[in-house]
């Protein structure tokens, strides 16, 4: 698969030149690396290294490292990456020193979560818990750890956008919140191996992402109208198209995700993503308005026990704590992400 555009790798260096300054010499264990968040934050890093001297040795954890050197062979040349076979929840690490863990190491699928909801709590607690062993045991000082807004559970009709210290939680009787309680439960697992072990653990709360690299076959609503998009197929919507989302361009993420690694405060947690709202009808159409002449239906079918599915994150406590640019639009994503499956 392609690499990134080259505007987006410098758009990105250009708002975290300090943050690279401040890990060149440093040791990264990524979790996860071989994801979406991982790809483009290895992505950030090879450039960084390349075209800022910037020296990092980052070891990304992956299960199948070969069949990732297949597909993106230039994520596998450079010396400062290396590769380690291994599971999550067993993993053995080498006897290498670690300056600093991004644990982005999760099974983010829909699929999955209905099917095997024991499975998704097994590979998301049991693999935090193994990456926290590993943080003391090699006397890391920082660990990002990226959770999802998930964890707020259902947002009700009167809140524009989930704040940190939203007090709500998913329904822990749905075994449809596997994915979600087991997030919580990670987050706890980090609170308290920071309380009693010193580690300083930032977390992430991450919403809803476009760009590059997003797997357009899974359950992501903008990415499945894109590849509607991509093969000429109209976009159908089986609902009213009224849920609210909001998307924030991958390039921006890792901006956000670098700031809070090195700069977030530990054990308190900071939403990533847009405060920009958008309904699903009106995504459908912006997608759409890039591919001449399709069409997007609306279905209308009502479900009784459907629920508010709106998904928003409020962002206020990032912008006061750090300076943030202003990010790039939903239209401009949309087209710089068609734009890059086009090529």
């Amino acid at each position: 698969m392609n690499s990134l555009p080259s505007a987006d790798l410098i758009y990105t260096l250009s708002k975290t030149r300090v943050l690279f300054t401040e890990l060149s010499g440093k040791k990264i264990l990524l979790t996860g690396g071989t994801g979406f968040f991982g790809k483009w934050l290895l992505e950030s890093f090879l450039f960084a290294i390349n075209n800022r001297s910037i020296d990092i040795q980052v070891y990304i954890l992956s299960r199948n490292p070969e069949a990732f050197r297949n597909s993106f062979p230039h994520l596998c040349q450079n010396p400062c990456f290396t590769y380690l076979k291994g599971d999550i929840t067993d993993f053995i690490f080498p006897d290498l020193d670690i300056d600093y863990i991004i644990h982005a190491a999760t099974e983010a699928s829909a699929k999955l979560n209905h099917e095997q909801p024991l499975v998704m709590i097994d590979s998301i607690i049991n693999g935090t818990r193994s990456v926290l062993e590993l943080a003391r045991k090699k006397n890391v000082k920082r660990m990002l750890y990226i959770s999802s807004g998930a964890v707020y559970g259902i947002q009700p009709d009167e809140l524009r956008g989930f704040p940190e210290n939203y007090s709500g939680a998913p329904n822990p009787l749905f075994p449809s919140s596997a994915y979600a309680e087991a997030k919580r439960n990670a987050e706890l697992l980090c609170a308290c191996y920071s309380k009693h072990y010193g580690i300083e653990i930032p977390v992430a709360r991450c919403f809803a992402f476009v760009g590059p690299y997003l797997d357009l076959d899974a359950h992501f609503a903008i990415g499945n109208f894109i590849r509607n998009g991509l093969n000429g197929e109209n976009i159908v919507i089986k609902g009213d198209g009224k849920p609210l989302r909001s998307y924030m361009y991958a390039a921006d993420l890792v901006i956000w995700l670098l700031q809070i690694l090195l700069e977030g405060r530990s054990c308190e947690a900071y939403n990533v993503g847009s405060d920009e709202a958008v309904s699903i009808k009106d995504l459908a159409y912006k997608v759409a308005a890039f591919f001449p002449g399709l069409k997007v239906e609306l279905l209308n079918q009502t479900n009784p026990t459907d629920r508010n599915q709106n998904y928003i994150p409020d962002v206020t406590k990032f912008k006061k704590e750090f300076i943030c640019n202003e990010p790039i639009d939903l239209e401009h994503a949309i087209q710089k992400t068609i734009s890059y499956y086009h090529s």
